[in-house]
């Protein structure tokens, strides 16, 4: 017997903004209509299993990344202390898929891999007592920088010029 994960209207539509998803967003992730999401969220139809967890799937691969990221930061700092570091998010999803193509398969969309890095922020502050700011990725600025510094297109070069961005 399959175990059903039972979200109500209230939980499906909390979990949809954690998520900073919109309504046509979710619809599109779970191969629903827009129109059904709505009638989820007033309680007015049953929520699909299926549906309950590719959501709830999506949560947890943010929540993996956070861990393995705040992880990965607390080991930085014990070699080289350090207590503010910027992150780049992405303003379009254009942008997202040009520079993230190896995240596609877990985060589809841009919201998803910027709430990824809210967390983040949020997970440092309360945690590892390390600021976090988030900055949007200007192109032309970032190939500026990069030429400048003769770097090649790499998520670590994004991170130096994130960095150079909050002075």
């Amino acid at each position: 017997m399959a175990k059903t994960i039972g979200l109500n209207a209230i939980e499906m539509q909390y979990l949809r903004l954690s998520l900073g998803l919109s309504q046509a967003q979710v619809a599109e992730l779970t191969k629903q209509t827009e129109a059904d999401v709505i009638a989820w969220e007033a309680g007015e139809a049953e929520i699909p299993g299926l549906a309950q967890k590719t959501l709830l799937d999506l949560d947890d691969t943010i929540e993996m990344q956070v861990l393995n990221t705040c992880d990965g930061i607390e080991e930085l700092f014990k070699k080289e202390p350090k207590r503010h570091l910027a992150f780049v998010v992405y303003p379009t999803q254009a942008l997202y898929q040009q520079y993230n193509p190896e995240f596609l398969s877990a985060l589809p969309v841009t919201e998803l891999y910027n709430t990824a890095a809210w967390r983040i922020k949020k997970e440092c502050k309360l945690v590892l007592e390390v600021d976090v700011s988030l900055v949007a990725l200007d192109v032309e600025s970032y190939k500026a920088f990069r030429e400048t510094n003769g770097m090649g297109e790499s998520r670590d070069a994004r991170a130096k010029w994130a960095a150079t961005q909050l002075k």
